[in-house]
């Protein structure tokens, strides 16, 4: 497959973290961080609508996380297989390998995107789980985007473009800012997210237990769905992992853990060249009836009826 080139480099640019379309098939294709002239220091990269070919209307994923502010924009993403509307002043947040399709009115588009590997984050800070605390990312129950007031949609703008100016024009202490402007924004992100839809920042208790749970469903959702599997691995109680996920994220462990097997089965479904049995057997269900069963026990619908409505749920 010819490479499909993503980005543009300009001339005068040093860092440009060019992204290339490097695997897929028929349905899907992946677009992968590269690191170009950000060498291992840097994984991470700003750039804008003028990096960024927002007319290919083709559905693909990548290998980074995505933060993107619409200072003007009118449109619609397909993410997480819901359709999110696009206006001036919104945020959208997409994690690694989450399945989008843009349509936008490219003549009237104005955006700036912070994308950054989960490895940068790591060199940076100890917390190990640090993504899995930001509500934003590895969202299942809303949505995957908020809208917040112009004034403070610039001055996000402007750390962004400090972060670019230490990208391009590195100095001996450039790590040091990076790292705190991009620590500045996830968390004023999370605040802001957390106050929109009202989900608490923090809560009493081990609230490790949540963060630690969700992190092992996207490790092992595939061959382990059986609660007591999580239990055993965290060394707590049913009832102590209930309590611990509920008041994190308002819906039982059970519910956590489904929600993000019925994503996976959607994505499958949409996005890959593999029969409902293939599916099945890739996602451990003993035969390809229970996965049916499951499918219209969570959603009422069938997995024909998935397929030839093309519902977005």
């Amino acid at each position: 497959m010819k490479p499909v080139l993503y980005t543009r480099k300009r001339s005068d640019e040093k860092v440009t973290g060019i992204l290339v379309i490097l695997t897929g098939s028929k349905k899907l294709k992946t677009i992968k961080f590269h690191k170009g002239e950000c060498g291992v220091h840097f994984l991470l990269n700003v750039l804008t609508e003028k990096d960024i070919d927002y007319s290919l209307q083709a559905t693909f994923n990548t290998d980074y996380f995505e933060i993107l502010f619409f200072k003007k924009a009118s449109g619609i993403v397909s993410l997480n297989e819901k359709q999110i509307n696009i206006s001036d002043n919104s945020i959208i947040f997409i994690s690694p390998y989450q399945k989008r399709n843009w349509q936008l009115d490219v003549e009237r588009l104005e955006v700036t995107t912070l994308i950054f590997q989960e490895e940068f984050l790591n060199d940076f800070f100890a917390d190990k789980l640090f993504t899995y605390r930001l509500l934003y990312f590895y969202q299942l129950s809303f949505p995957l985007t908020i809208t917040i007031d112009h004034e403070d949609l610039r001055k996000y703008c402007k750390f962004l473009a400090e972060i670019k100016t230490e990208l391009i024009d590195s100095k001996f202490d450039s790590s040091h800012i990076i790292r705190s402007l991009t620590y500045y924004l996830l968390q004023s992100l999370n605040r802001q997210y957390a106050s929109q839809y009202r989900l608490p920042l923090n809560v009493d208790g081990n609230t490790q237990i949540p963060f630690l749970f969700k992190n092992l469903i996207e490790l092992h959702f595939k061959e382990k769905q059986r609660i007591g599997d999580y239990t055993e691995m965290l060394g707590v109680s049913r009832i102590s992992l209930n309590k611990a996920v509920k008041a994190q994220f308002q819906i039982t462990a059970s519910q956590l853990l489904k929600q993000r097997l019925l994503f996976e089965i959607q994505d499958q479904i949409l996005h890959s060249n593999r029969t409902i049995n293939e599916i099945a057997y890739d996602l451990n269900f003993s035969e390809p009836n229970n996965l049916m069963r499951f499918f219209k026990v969570q959603t009422g619908m069938t997995t024909s009826e998935f397929i030839a409505g093309k519902i977005f749920i």
